[in-house]
């Protein structure tokens, strides 16, 4: 359930534990359209890469259906991420997001499609 998962950490109100916890509440982010916890869950050394715009156009333009995480390690999460685009034609957006944690909180850092 959203409210015992993932929002306590968009919210700000826990740390995500693991980076597992972190992409799980990534992907519910984009689907709450919550650019800023996208943000700021970003690695500082790669924020220079994204604009909060363009996480937001992407995340507004496409309705997100289901997450699958197929493996995952200390710091590697592999995902499918299922959802509608604009012309409402399925698709699926497969990575092995790369994580750190710095100072006790999880960072995405970047991702191999």
């Amino acid at each position: 359930m959203f409210s015992d998962c993932c929002e306590p950490y968009i919210i700000g109100a826990k740390k995500a534990p693991t980076a597992e916890a972190l992409m799980r509440s990534r992907y519910s982010a984009y689907a709450i359209h919550a650019a800023d916890y996208l943000w700021a869950t970003t690695a500082p050394k790669e924020r220079k890469n994204y604009s909060k715009s363009a996480i937001m156009d992407w995340a507004k333009s496409n309705q997100w259906l289901k997450l699958e995480i197929l493996n995952t390690t200390l710091t590697v999460v592999e995902f499918k991420a299922y959802y509608l685009d604009n012309r409402l034609k399925a698709q699926i957006h497969h990575e092995k997001s790369t994580f750190h944690n710095e100072d006790g909180n999880w960072y995405y850092v970047d991702g191999e499609y």
